[in-house]
């Protein structure tokens, strides 16, 4: 993985897994043994569905700029839905407690959505591509009549 996938992975990543933590921790004390491993399941699932749904964006803005908005939000349905899907399957499981591990999942949810849109609101990303104006002479905007 290039080091600006794990710039962008990082600051969504590390909060998640201290409210999966906080989670599980809070799942133990609840719901014993069964609700630990629930948790731990929950955030891993969140981890590693937004991590690579987020790498995975990242390689097609740099392949198919043209392509970025309408594969984020694709990207963003089709995560919600798998992890929909996820609930739905593990709802009558007995390897760990259900509720721990449905209410550890939406935290970590909604904590790594809202990191990334802090990380994507506060990065300076230029708009205007500084090598452009380099070249000598300047580009034409406008009419040229």
């Amino acid at each position: 993985m290039p080091s600006n996938d794990i710039r962008t992975v990082l600051p969504a990543a590390v909060p998640t897994l201290v409210v999966g933590a906080v989670g599980t921790a809070v799942s133990a004390v609840v719901a014993g043994g069964k609700g630990a491993i629930g948790g731990v399941v929950g955030t891993l699932v969140v981890v590693l569905f937004m991590g690579v749904g987020l790498v995975v964006l990242h390689r097609t803005a740099k392949s198919l700029p043209q392509l970025f908005q309408a594969m984020g939000l694709m990207l963003y349905v089709a995560q919600l839905l798998l992890l929909f899907v996820f609930l739905t399957m593990f709802k009558n499981t007995t390897l760990f407690d259900f509720k721990a591990f449905a209410f550890t999942l939406l935290a970590a949810t909604i904590t790594w959505i809202t990191a990334q849109a802090r990380s994507w609101m506060k990065a300076k990303i230029l708009y205007v591509d500084p090598a452009a104006g380099q070249g000598g002479t300047p580009a034409k905007s406008g009419s040229s009549a």
